[in-house]
């Protein structure tokens, strides 16, 4: 490590660590006014005196604000329901909105100053730390001393790293009130490209993206030489940037509604819920497209395109979770688990998944085009259900905060419901497999280790058999990291595609099957 990766190192810390203190400092004072432009008609003359004891009080931090504000909001609830007077009760959350309406810290007088002194100061020292790696060494991919890395081999850095990244996604999913002074850094710049203030959404998505644009820089250099793995990270860096960060808030701004064009159902579960079904109808043109345009990747693209290039054309190259996968988790791809008991654990947890997105989907459908005469609102229980258990505690919590501890594709592995589909159509109807050149195999096992999705590649190899596992996202890895060029991707004929152990290599010498 250099003097200019040491400092890199130094700035990235410094700035993480601002990062993370910064939602802690600030102070807060409510106000009537604020609370009559945050909360809904319906609740106004409620909320209103509800809240009137906090009126011109001084806060010193958002514990203390957050603290109050639950203490009056929950005594008003509990008496209603002591009364059962379910109808007036307030189901709606106004923890966020107020907490940061209320704000009148230094954050919300200088945006920039800590947006400059977190993320960029982040991003600065993360781009000083990768642009040297591999410097005047050959091209080739370097994964020295990777089992003696704390922070890749599931060490106390890793552990750390782990923990904080589980613990900001569920305050980012449930306690969003607590992010407020991170959210209002950002606000400069959601306003300018949506027109509107940002949200914890619009904070995660910026950083989501970062994420993925200077891990991608890593990537190049890590793997420079290799064309495929450049080109592919090239495109998961081009489909978040455009497709998932910049284009929906634009999208906003000419009051259309947010939308991902590259997010599929059922990876998009809420594509069919009433409020999006209505929000592209009620858009004119663009909003029809928008309808049609989804329903057209479900029914004709994922299988047209996972027939000709197996479910690598978007796990691998446009989806967001496995663009982050590959650039952020990169590091962890090894910690995957290899055994057939996680194999066996992987196909009823992922098709379990998609079983029940389907038949959600189903319902809600069945429910929407029958006036809601069906199922009423129970549906939206459904949703909450699926929302809260796939959608953040899988997806994100367990999906992203289990990277240094479980690798780095465990929402795709175990629970992304898209990779399902995708991969029953490669397993089952695609010309993608990789091919194998069993007598070259000299059983090093670099193409196991690195393999993020957990598959015994080795196994394969060794045998000459084709590997056409429907969890292979054809990240290409494998083929990368062989010294022997044992592995290739191909994109061939069906026929011959999947080749039963036509060697076997045991106790009894060689076998050929004929």
């Amino acid at each position: 490590m250099n003097i200019i990766q040491r400092i890199g190192l130094i700035l990235f810390v410094l700035g993480l660590a601002i990062f993370s203190v910064l939602p802690f400092i600030g102070s807060y004072q409510l106000e009537q006014e604020m609370v009559e432009n945050e909360v809904k008609d319906i609740h106004m003359d409620a909320m209103v005196e509800v809240l009137r004891p906090m009126y011109g009080q001084y806060y010193e931090s958002n514990f203390a604000f957050i603290s109050d504000f639950n203490k009056n909001f929950d005594n008003y609830n509990e008496e209603l329901k002591a009364k059962e007077d379910w109808d007036n009760v307030i189901w709606d959350d106004y923890t966020y909105p107020l907490t940061k309406a209320a704000s009148t810290g230094p954050v919300s007088q200088n945006p920039y100053f800590y947006l400059a002194i977190t993320v960029c100061l982040g991003v600065l020292g993360g781009l000083m730390y990768i642009f040297p790696l591999h410097r005047n060494k050959p091209e080739g991919i370097k994964n020295d001393g990777i089992y003696f890395s704390s922070m890749k081999a599931r060490g106390l850095l890793g552990i750390i790293t782990g923990t904080w990244l589980i613990v900001f996604y569920i305050i980012l999913y449930w306690f969003p009130a607590y992010l407020t002074n991170l959210i209002l850094m950002v606000d400069p710049l959601s306003i300018a490209l949506s027109g509107n203030p940002a949200s914890q959404w619009f904070l995660y998505g910026f950083i989501y993206t970062l994420a993925i644009v200077v891990m991608g820089i890593r990537m190049f250099r890590k793997y420079k030489g290799n064309a495929y793995q450049t080109i592919r990270t090239a495109s998961v860096m081009f489909f978040q940037l455009a497709f998932a960060f910049l284009l929906p808030e634009i999208l906003v701004l000419l009051n259309m509604p947010w939308h991902d064009f590259k997010n599929i159902w059922p990876l998009d579960y809420s594509f069919f819920y009433d409020y999006r079904i209505d929000g592209m109808l009620n858009s004119g043109a663009l909003g029809m497209f928008m309808l049609v345009w989804g329903i057209i990747l479900i029914v004709l693209g994922v299988p047209i395109f996972t027939y000709f290039y197996g479910k690598r054309w978007y796990c691998s190259w446009v989806c967001g979770c496995g663009g982050l996968a590959e650039t952020l988790g990169d590091p962890y791809r090894q910690l995957s688990d290899k055994s057939l008991k996680s194999w066996q654990i992987e196909r009823y947890m992922i098709h379990g998944v998609l079983v029940f997105a389907v038949l959600m989907t189903a319902m809600t459908i069945a429910n929407y085009f029958s006036g809601f005469a069906i199922l009423g609102s129970a549906t939206d229980q459904l949703h909450s259900a699926y929302g809260f258990l796939i959608g953040s505690a899988f997806a994100g919590v367990i999906g992203t905060g289990f990277y240094p501890l479980m690798g780095n594709r465990v929402w795709c592995r175990f629970g992304c419901p898209l990779a399902a589909y995708l991969g029953l159509v490669q397993r089952f109807k695609s010309r993608f497999r990789i091919t194998t050149n069993g007598g070259q195999c000299i059983s090093c096992g670099n193409c196991s280790t690195y393999c993020e999705m957990g598959i015994d590649v080795r196994w394969y190899a060794q045998r000459g058999q084709n590997i056409v596992r429907s969890s292979c996202v054809g990240c290409g890895v494998c083929s990368a990291v062989c010294p022997r060029g044992v592995l290739k991707l191909e994109n061939a004929d069906e026929e011959g595609r999947i080749n039963e152990m036509p060697i076997i290599i045991g106790n009894k010498s060689i076998t050929v099957k004929s």
